[in-house]
Order: structure tokens, then sequence, then C-alpha cells
């Protein structure tokens, strides 16, 4: 073989090797990204999250693809299929009265001044869409539904009308209005694919076990003050967007925020809802907060003042209250401040042993 073949073959060999360590360096690189990503049991390990929606997206994206449980859970219609619909106009109208509630109903509302400048976006997230943020999954399904808090059954019309006089610390809206018609066509919309009388998996709150001690409102605050204060603002009346007609960031007590009549100023649904859901960018894949830190957090808002309503004629029975409800009378001797802030172990283990 000449000087010049020899060196031609060599050539060869050389760029082959370097292929293949090009290949196994790429699939080391896979490895430990799978690594990054997974932990032994195949769950997704928390990612950091940014402030930017397409990364938050792009997160909860891949998320959702690898996750086993998704596979499941309720998932909302996508509105391009009502384009060009009879229906379409009303429902859309519907996804923006909750989506900025305080624009057509709030203080200086277009349409009433009925509310209190909050959106029931801000307790029913993405629009009432997303998963373990209290969606609006089920409504659809489950409505008239008969409901412990008032004794009877109830129509969407009551669930939407308790959520203007609670949460949003407001009044009534007139059933036949526009209004009230636009959100009504809205939930059966994206309930449109769930069998009747199913609650889907997903919608409402994901369960949160109950601690062994109570909940801390001392470590709550200092959880607010690193995880919660750059949003809401330390003195917790958040920041009111520069149209001044609805906020950016909610406030979490004071005048204009949820009364204590609320499912909110439960400890449990507190806790249950910035668990999968706060700080901003956690899900339920991936939450920011611990579950002592949930259980303090709530502890701490729910202890700040806020508005009060009269509620005489909730829990006619009394035996069918939550044990984290934070009024008497009770039908057990626990103590109000352990139904408010706990441990609600004894009280759950009690009222099991009574049935």
């Amino acid at each position: 073989m000449n000087d010049s073949n020899k060196y031609s073959s060599d050539h060869q060999f050389l760029n082959i090797q370097s292929l293949v360590y090009v290949v196994i360096l790429v699939i080391i690189l896979l490895f430990f990204l799978i690594f990054q990503i997974f932990n032994i049991s195949g769950e997704i390990l928390p990612w950091p999250k940014g402030d930017d929606p397409a990364q938050i997206q792009i997160i909860a994206s891949v998320e959702q693809f690898y996750n086993n449980e998704s596979s499941d859970l309720w998932q909302p219609l996508s509105l391009e299929s009502i384009k060009g619909s009879a229906l379409e106009s009303q429902i859309l109208y519907g996804k923006d009265l909750i989506a900025h509630t305080s624009k057509y109903l709030g203080p200086n509302g277009s349409v009433a001044q009925i509310s209190n400048g909050l959106n029931c976006q801000n307790c029913h997230l993405e629009a009432g869409t997303k998963i373990f943020g209290n969606n609006y999954g089920s409504v659809a399904s489950t409505f008239p539904k008969f409901r412990e808090r008032s004794g009877t059954s109830e129509s969407v019309y009551k669930r939407v009308n308790d959520c203007l006089e609670r949460s949003l610390n407001g009044s009534p809206l007139d059933t036949a209005s526009a209004e009230m018609q636009a959100i009504k066509a809205y939930f059966i919309y994206l309930g449109k694919n769930v069998e009747k009388g199913t609650k889907v998996k997903g919608s409402g709150f994901k369960e949160l076990a109950f601690l062994d001690a109570e909940a801390n409102p001392i470590s709550g605050k200092q959880v607010y003050t690193q995880k919660c204060a750059s949003c809401h603002q330390e003195n917790g009346l958040g920041v009111l967007a520069s149209t001044k007609d609805e906020y950016t960031y909610p406030p979490l007590w004071g005048k204009n925020s949820y009364n204590d009549a609320a499912g909110l100023y439960r400890l449990s649904n507190f806790a249950k809802y910035v668990k999968t859901n706060m700080p901003l960018g956690a899900t339920y894949l991936a939450p920011q907060l611990s579950d002592q830190e949930a259980w303090d957090l709530a502890a701490y808002v729910n202890s700040q003042p806020r508005p009060h309503k009269n509620t005489p004629a909730d829990w006619p029975d009394i035996s069918k209250k939550p044990i984290d409800h934070p009024y008497g009378p009770y039908s057990d001797s626990f103590s109000l401040h352990q139904h408010k802030y706990g441990p609600f172990k004894p009280i759950a283990e009690a009222r099991k042993a009574q049935k």
C-alpha cells in the first residue's frame, strides 16, 4: 500500500472513530437529560419556572406529555371548534366574563357594578380550564345538584351567584341577563365531553394530606414574604392594572378580597389551591410549595382582615359542616380554633367513628 492510500485509509478510520465518539457523547447527554427530568419513581421533578408565559407553557406541555397520570384527566374542548357557529359569540362572551369579570361587573363595570374588582379567573384559573386549578370541567355534568351548605338542590345560576356574593363580595346577577346566560353557555360547552352525573378527574382541587399539628400563621407569614409578596404585595392588597378596571395580581385580604363566607376561607381549600397553583408557574405536576408551607400560608392569609358576610342559612344540618369550617356551631366538642387551624386529623377520625 502506497503512502497516499495508507493516509486515505487512516483518515477514514479517524472519521468513523470520531463519529462513534460523537454518538456516544450524544447518548450520554440524553441519558443525563432524562435523569434531570425524571426521578427514580418516574415522576417529573420540579423545573425552575420563569415569568415568561411561553416558557411556562412549554414546560407545562412537556410535563403533561411525560406524566402517566395525565392520560385520564379532563381536557377542555378547544374553542376553535365553535368558530362560525350560532353560539360562538355567546360562549366567547361567557369566557370573557369569567376571565375579566371586573371589567363588566366590578366597581367600574361596563354592565353593572355588583362586585369587588376580582375576576372569577382569580379562583378558577385559566378561565376555569386549568387542571386542579378549580376548573369548570364538572359543572355542566353535575348541576343541578344537592349541596349540604344550603341544604337544597342548586342550579348553575345559584352556584354563579354564590361566587359573586362570597368570593367577589358582591350582589347576585339577574339569572335572565345576557351575562348569566353567556356564563352558563360557556360552562355547558366546557363540559360537552363529560357524561352527565360524572365528576371528572382533575376538576376541583387535588387532595392534600392533613398535618399532624395545627397550621402556623407565623410560619405562613415567612412563606408569604418569600414567595407571594412580590406579586400580591407585602400588604396583601394586590396590584391594580393600569386600566384601573381589574387586578393584575388580586388582593388576598382587605376590603377588595373574598369575604369570610367564600370557599377559599376554609384552610383546606386555600392550602390545596396554592399547593398546585402558586407561586406563578406551579402546577400539580411541579408544585413549588411543600405541604407544610401550603397549610401555613393558608393559615396566615386567612388570619388577615377581610369583609364579613352573615350566612345564617348555611349548613342547616350542622353535622354536615366541613371539619375546617371556621364558624360554629358544631356537632362535636372540638374548639372553634381547632376547626379553623387544626390539627384536623382528630376531628376527621371522630367524625368517622361517629358514622
